[in-house]
């Protein structure tokens, strides 16, 4: 009898030492959220400026300042569209949890995933601009998923499997110039509503 009480207080303070350490408070909605604005952002994309660039060729897409003005506005609008909600429905989880959304598991979450993540956006848009419109699907999906394994070790270890899966999608879709399109959609939209479904079931966040 003492040993098992033992063995659950261990497991107790094992549990309370990875809360006080890592960011729990990501909500499954938040995925859910980001999914689906993704595919909306993807089919704006793709009926005002990549059926009509010819994207699915390597070679360079002659976009006009007008398009390259439009598709940085769509992924511009996609992105805070997502993190607005992201941001939105974790407040709501860490108020109903009664945890504080900006601590220094939150710092060192967000710096994590910031540095590879603003390094990559940075790229992407100096090859859009040389019109290399093929090339930004594979790289958003490759940046991102070194993103979320660099931020990982700061939060649920789903989160890790997420970010080799969009690697793995990024390189596969570089091979698959042509189809970057469908890729991102899976990558970005598709992973992220099945992970925020798989959250909100296991959490029940």
């Amino acid at each position: 009898m003492n040993q098992q009480k033992y063995i659950e207080d261990l497991n107790e303070i094992k549990e309370m030492m990875n809360k006080s350490s890592k960011f729990i408070s990501l909500s499954g909605l938040s995925g859910i959220a980001a999914g689906v604005v993704a595919l909306a952002g993807a089919y704006v994309a793709w009926i005002t400026i990549y059926s009509k660039t010819g994207y699915q060729n390597f070679d360079r897409a002659l976009l006009s300042w007008d398009q390259l003005i439009q598709l940085i506005g769509i992924g511009a609008i996609t992105l805070l569209l997502a993190v607005g909600l992201g941001i939105f429905f974790t407040r709501l989880k860490t108020k109903r949890s009664k945890q504080n959304i900006w601590d220094s598991q939150t710092k060192r979450l967000l710096m994590n995933l910031l540095i590879p993540l603003l390094s990559g956006g940075a790229f992407c848009l100096l090859i859009l601009i040389k019109g290399y419109v093929g090339l930004i699907a594979p790289l958003t999906l490759l940046f991102y998923g070194l993103a979320l394994v660099n931020a990982s070790k700061y939060t649920l270890t789903e989160v890790r499997s997420l970010g080799i899966l969009e690697i793995i999608l990024g390189l596969i879709a570089t091979y698959f110039i042509g189809y970057g399109l469908i890729f991102w959609c899976i990558g970005f939209g598709v992973l992220h509503i099945v992970y925020g479904i798989i959250m909100e079931v296991k959490y029940k966040s």
